[in-house]
């Protein structure tokens, strides 16, 4: 009968083959005693270390790939993925032990190799899992240092931080995470800063520290000062020592400047009040030469000129570069150390560990006897102290591809939410942290038709409007409204269904509506039309003259007041007719002249005064003319005094001629 073996049968057999050698015995699969060896959340030896090959650099994420041996060939994925794990070596130092640790990002099994199951371990530090995490978000009145450790705190332990910068930092009034995972925005916001950042190891732990200057570094213990043996010149084994030496030169800008233009500070901006310039001598005496960037993403002098710094300090440290091989186990990107015994004595000099990559293998776990071997190398850059690091801003900046909508907010209650600039506020559809209010944003500017000193124009979009967001140079940090848009909750006035032809501008009484003032455009061939209406007052000013022309009928109801400085002409093609409900009064200050072609009367009732070009005609049932003092009547010819009843004429003397 034929059975088929399983895979852990086939393994077992392995173990047990007729060759098996008896020396193997000696050799017990622990790594007590071994100069390098890996804790895992396993049990002790359940995991053994094989090899190794990682690198490390300054602000960025370190990576070691650990490749591992076990008797057990089921190690589950999930016991081991997610977990912490070190590497524990063992260095010349005096009772120093160096710890690689990290999280295990990826595992897996690969294989077998003699007696052992093997596996590999992915190990990166717990900043990594920033990378799995993406975000759309705003942050406000917070520094770089502040918004960093908001946005690694959120990873609670696995994300231990440390400060050693020196530098202030400025608040940044408004900064945005737009489609970028944690890990590209928060080294997105160090590097424009000039800060970076390191690791320290420990047995159950590792920590990254936030750096901005030498300051932040400290001597490697046992490691003070490194000799170099180079075995192409014949040195002899002085153990721990600098196998090899590289050291270049390199050409860089010897002056950076920066410039800025704030809407708040515009006449001190256009004349280049914020215009910010670095300088570092030129390297190896070479010429000078200028880098100059616009916008440098500042508001105030004194940031810019930090700025400058941080941007020429990242060109400085440049100047020189440093590859070396060592055989020194304690070196790592962050450490300081002193070379010696260089035949060079301008390299026998203090110098930053920039990068490192390690190869580290370890001797089987089966053979004959003998002490444990292990094959470490490292390759390093370095930097002299005498030039300043910083990092060289290589992320770039999200860039939104094209304008957005959002709505206008404020606080709860108000209807319209501005500031003296004619400032919005709004809530972009990609937050999901905003509460619609007062703070989901910062003020945003609004594009006016016209913006002169004093004049031009201005409308205010008020809370709950749509409206069109563009970005400066497409940067998220900078937005400003362009226009608003009606949707299916804010329609407009008009039905178009059958008003296309109508054009308005119509407002909305506030605060509570029900009210609006208008002038509204319709363009309908023969029922073209311009309409203005105002909910309240119409005040109207003229300060010269005020000429209006109607082709056929004025019509206006409702009261209405008009203040003429001046003069003012009416000039009318045809026909004016003027109807007023009770009275009307007319005061001149000095002449009231009438003037007709054919004649101008006056009526109240049956009584008429009628002034005709040759005639005046006056009717009525009783005529009254009195005179306080003198009264004349004066004929050029005839004077024809008639009654149809009596005639009295009295006086204290009646004279007749």
């Amino acid at each position: 009968m034929h059975v088929q073996l399983g895979w852990r049968d086939r393994f077992q057999q392995r173990r047990h083959r007729q060759d098996h050698d008896p020396l193997r015995d000696c050799m017990p699969a622990i790594q007590a005693n071994r100069q390098v060896s890996v804790k895992t959340a396993l049990a002790d030896d359940v995991l053994l270390f094989a090899s190794m090959s990682g690198s490390e650099q300054l602000g960025r994420l370190s990576e070691f790939r650990v490749r591992l041996l076990s008797l057990d060939n089921s190690v589950r994925i999930a016991d081991v993925l997610g977990k912490p794990m070190s590497v524990v070596l063992d260095t010349d130092a005096a009772g120093e032990v160096r710890h690689f640790h990290g999280i295990v990002t990826r595992f897996g099994s690969t294989g077998w190799r003699g007696d052992f199951a093997t596996y590999e371990a992915t190990i990166h530090p717990g900043l990594w899992l920033l990378t799995r995490s993406s975000n759309c978000r705003i942050f406000q009145k917070m520094s770089v240092p502040d918004i960093v450790g908001q946005v690694c705190g959120a990873y609670g332990a696995s994300v231990a931080l440390s400060s050693r910068v020196e530098g202030s930092y400025p608040v940044l009034t408004y900064c945005v995470q737009y489609r970028e995972t944690d890990f590209h925005f928060v080294c997105r916001l160090l590097e424009e800063a000039g800060i970076y950042f390191y690791f320290t190891h420990g047995a159950s732990a590792h920590t990254m520290v936030l750096a901005d200057s030498y300051s932040a570094h400290d001597s490697i213990a046992g490691y003070d000062t490194l000799k170099f043996s180079s075995a192409s010149r014949g040195s002899a084994d002085v153990g721990e020592s600098m196998t090899h030496w590289s050291a270049s030169g390199e050409i860089q800008s010897s002056s950076y400047a920066l410039n800025d233009f704030d809407f708040e500070k515009a006449a001190s901006s256009a004349s280049g009040g914020l215009r910010s310039t670095a300088n570092i001598a030129a390297g190896f005496g070479q010429p000078a030469y200028d880098m100059f960037d616009y916008p440098g993403n500042y508001n105030a002098a004194a940031d810019g000129n930090a700025l400058a710094r941080a941007r020429m300090e990242s060109l400085h440290g440049q100047c020189e570069q440093v590859s070396a091989r060592t055989n020194a186990r304690g070196l790592f990107p962050g450490g300081l150390f002193t070379l010696a015994d260089h035949p060079r004595p301008d390299q026998n000099r203090s110098y930053l560990v920039t990068a490192a990559s390690y190869e580290i293998t370890s001797s089987e776990y089966t053979g004959g006897g003998g002490a444990p071997a292990l094959d470490f190398e490292c390759r390093l850059s370095a930097t002299g102290k005498e030039y300043a690091y910083r990092p060289m801003p290589t992320l770039a900046r999200p860039v939104v591809q094209g304008p957005q909508t959002a709505m206008v907010v404020g606080p709860s209650g108000q209807e319209i939410h501005t500031d003296k600039y004619g400032q919005v506020k709004v809530q972009f559809h990609w937050d999901r942290l905003g509460k619609s209010d007062e703070n989901s944003s910062c003020w945003l500017r609004v594009a006016q038709g016209w913006a002169g000193k004093g004049w031009g124009a201005m409308t205010i979009p008020r809370i709950g409007m749509e409206v069109v967001v563009s970005f400066l140079e497409g940067d998220p940090d900078r937005p400003l409204v362009t226009g608003c848009v009606y949707n299916s909750d804010a329609m407009p006035p008009y039905g178009l269904d059958g008003a296309q032809t109508v054009s308005t501008f119509k407002t909305n009484s506030s605060e509570g509506g029900d009210g609006f003032n208008e002038l509204r455009f319709e363009d309908k061939k023969g029922e073209e039309e311009v309409f203005i209406q105002a909910e309240r007052d119409f005040k109207r000013l003229v300060k010269n003259n005020d000429t209006l022309k109607v082709g056929f009928e004025v019509a206006d109801k409702g009261d209405q007041t008009i203040g003429i400085k001046n003069d003012q002409a009416l000039d009318i093609g045809n026909d004016q007719k003027v109807d007023i409900g009770n009275d009307q009064k007319v005061k001149a200050g000095n002449t009231i002249v009438i003037e007709a072609g054919t004649s101008i009367e006056l009526k109240v009732g049956s009584s008429s005064v009628k002034i005709e070009g040759a005639k005046i005609t006056i009717k009525s049932a009783e005529i009254e003319v009195a005179a306080t003092a003198n009264a004349k009547y004066k004929a050029g010819a005839m004077m024809d005094l008639n009654a149809g009843g009596v005639m009295t004429l009295a006086g204290a003397i009646v004279k007749i001629n």
